[in-house]
């Protein structure tokens, strides 16, 4: 059982809502408008998280380029 199922709060500064998916701080860094990084693992509640894909489609659409 991991953080995210024993309700850990999301990690954006401010909010209170429980955390729904977690990524590693690599990740979260690529959308600094969040103000996340420097952790080793960060965690996200559903409306950060959505924001979080929004700000970094066009760096995973890459990533995913040079896989294929």
């Amino acid at each position: 059982m991991g953080r995210v199922d024993k309700g850990v709060n999301c990690s954006v500064g401010g909010c209170e809502n429980t955390a729904e998916r977690s990524l590693s701080g690599d990740k979260a860094a690529k959308a600094p408008d969040l103000g996340l990084g420097g952790s080793k693992r960060v965690y996200l509640c559903r409306d950060h998280y959505k924001e979080w894909k929004k700000q970094t489609k066009d760096d995973r659409e890459n990533d995913r380029a040079r896989w294929a």
